[in-house]
């Protein structure tokens, strides 16, 4: 099975949390494995990508980060929420997909 390149997704990894975040917060591991599920195993977001991506976004105040109180094991777990300006860059993130996509897809033999 041919997986998605990094160098490909790079710039949609925070277009693909923040749609996760506007369902719920939620916390690293299980945003990667929703990832990974909902690309049917064709993307799988490295861990430092991940946390890469959650500094950068609340730096920019897309998100914002709270910690749980201790779960069953007796940890307690970082999560994210969206912010309204990143709903805002999520939309302003699907247009220019769409955008993309259109110019690619001109360059692509078959389509």
């Amino acid at each position: 099975m041919i997986e998605i390149s990094s160098d490909v997704i790079r710039g949609y990894n925070d277009t693909m949390i923040l749609f996760l975040l506007l369902k719920e917060p939620s916390y690293g591991y299980e945003l990667s494995k929703q990832i990974k599920n909902l690309s049917d195993g064709k993307y799988i977001i490295k861990e430092t990508t991940l946390y890469s991506a959650f500094s950068r976004m609340e730096k920019n105040g897309y998100i914002q980060s709270f910690v749980s109180e201790a779960s069953d094991t007796g940890k307690k777990r970082t999560y994210y929420r969206i912010t309204d300006a990143g709903e805002r860059y999520y939309r302003e993130k699907c247009e220019e997909w769409q955008l993309t996509k259109e110019v690619v897809e001109r360059f692509v033999m078959g389509t």
